[in-house]
């Protein structure tokens, strides 16, 4: 029981602290009017306020696992939801904050006819459209595979314990590979043109080793947030071991793929920016 809340008290900490940091930069940003009307930036507190979504229903799924038995099938389902669209967002909020970087540097004439506010908005609600639809397929096998289970409640709120089924092993091989497959392209071809671009631009090395090193942090921050797609895998290689060191290996896994990338997100970018 005592190392139970102080699992639980630790994780709750950090996410006070994760919360707080990006609480600050939110601040800043709605006290700056000049923010409102730049894609770039508009993008970026929306990276901010998913990474505190994100967080937030985490740990609150991490807290239930421990203090709550029997949770009803709808709220736990609600929380996996969220949790696995916030996952996804912040890839492909990367990715649209590539693309905006590469039309600035490359076609900076047609910058403000393509980056529009509206467009951005847009492209913040496409984001969230196609981060929610692996959560909305697990939801309708799981209707369609056991349809009675939507009527009983959830023993440990988590994806690995309600979504079992052959349909969903096959899903969760496929989703984070093709979403990470995507992402990885559109940074990949956007960054190499934006360094190529500002080592043609600049007369001396400064500018391109500039822009190498914000590439560098673009590359540490996807990695970072693709951190967390590994926790199922290494959930399921420690699962069969029935000791009392799956329990803790669990929770520093958690802790290291989940939490501390998330501490460390702001940090990189609020930095640089």
């Amino acid at each position: 029981m005592q190392m139970r809340l102080q699992k639980t008290f630790t994780i709750v900490f950090l996410a006070v602290i994760i919360i707080s940091i990006n609480g600050v930069f939110v601040y800043i940003f709605f006290r700056s009017s000049v923010f409102y009307d730049n894609p770039r930036y508009i993008l970026y507190i929306h990276l901010v306020i998913n990474d505190m979504l994100m967080v937030c229903v985490s740990v609150t799924l991490f807290v239930i696992s421990f203090a709550w038995q029997n949770v009803p099938f709808s709220f736990c389902v609600t929380l996996l939801i969220i949790s696995s669209a916030a996952h996804k967002n912040t890839p492909l909020t990367l990715a649209g904050m590539a693309v905006e970087r590469y039309i600035a540097i490359c076609k900076p004439l047609h910058h403000h006819q393509i980056c529009t506010v509206r467009r951005t908005y847009i492209l913040i609600s496409l984001i969230w459209g196609i981060g929610v639809i692996p959560g909305l397929n697990d939801l309708i096998v799981i209707v369609i595979v056991r349809p009675l289970s939507v009527f009983k409640p959830v023993a440990i709120c988590s994806a690995a314990t309600l979504y079992n089924t052959p349909y969903h092993e096959e899903l969760s091989k496929f989703t984070p590979g093709l979403y990470t497959s995507v992402v990885w392209v559109i940074l990949v071809f956007t960054y190499c043109q934006v360094l190529f671009a500002a080592r043609r631009a600049s007369s001396d090395k400064s500018s391109a080793k500039k822009a190498q090193s914000t590439i560098l942090l673009h590359g540490a921050q996807l990695l970072l947030s693709m951190l967390s797609y590994i926790t199922p895998v290494l959930d399921k290689l420690f699962l069969p071991l029935v000791t009392d060191q799956q329990k803790r290996i669990s929770f520093f896994n958690y802790l290291l793929t989940n939490i501390v990338p998330r501490l460390l997100s702001p940090l990189i970018y609020g930095v640089r920016r």
